[in-house]
């Protein structure tokens, strides 16, 4: 983020906590922010040093990858190695909103984030703060739920703060958040779409807006 960037942000009355946060990040920090579902641990997606912090600090097996928040098209398109018609079709429908798509991912991409079939978990964030945070950074985010593996949640910053206030600095406060579950995750297919993590977004809903058949 330029320093003009920042002064403009500060100008339109963006809160100081996000600033902070998107500093953090650039500097390979993990923070603590809200998305549309739970809060999640941020950073930046394309730092594989960064994402490596995550992992640890989760606690997770290396080979479950996390999903990835972008900003607009431009920045998915940065990522995967093509979109097909289907996923578009969703996308349309679903995004912004809590629906990660497993798309192909170019080559490029840090190992940590791809699955073992090439894919890479993505989505476009409704929730405001998540969104500016990813497009004052300028790069994709990591969006994993900010609590230890096996653990519930974080609905709150306090939550969040209970887990990771020993090594997170910067945590930024969205409120509580009402959310059940966290994004729907699914891998699309030429002619159907299975859901790899049930979440927000029903199978019904998927088949009713795709056509295609859902397998769960």
């Amino acid at each position: 983020m330029s320093k003009n960037e920042i002064e403009n942000s500060r100008a339109s009355g963006k809160n100081s906590d996000l600033l902070a946060a998107v500093a953090a990040l650039e500097h390979g920090d993990v923070v603590v922010f809200p998305t549309e579902t739970l809060y999640g641990l941020g950073a930046d997606a394309l730092n594989p040093v960064a994402v490596e912090k995550i992992f640890q600090l989760k606690g997770r097996d290396p080979n479950n990858p996390f999903p990835v928040l972008v900003g607009d098209f431009a920045m998915l398109d940065r990522l995967v190695s093509n979109i097909p018609a289907l996923a578009r079709r969703l996308m349309e429908s679903f995004w912004p909103g809590p629906l990660t798509i497993i798309l192909p991912a170019r080559n490029d991409i840090p190992r940590p984030l791809v699955n073992r079939s090439g894919g890479i978990g993505l989505r476009i964030s409704s929730a405001p703060i998540a969104t500016e945070v990813v497009k004052l950074l300028g790069r994709p985010v990591t969006a994993t739920s900010a609590n230890p593996s096996g653990r519930e949640p974080a609905r709150t910053v306090a939550e969040a703060q209970n887990y990771f206030s020993a090594v997170i600095d910067q945590f930024v406060d969205g409120g509580t958040l009402s959310s059940r579950h966290g994004s729907t995750v699914i891998d699309v297919g030429a002619d159907h779409i299975k859901i790899i993590r049930a979440g927000e977004i029903t199978g019904a809903q998927i088949e009713a807006a795709s056509g295609a058949k859902v397998i769960a």
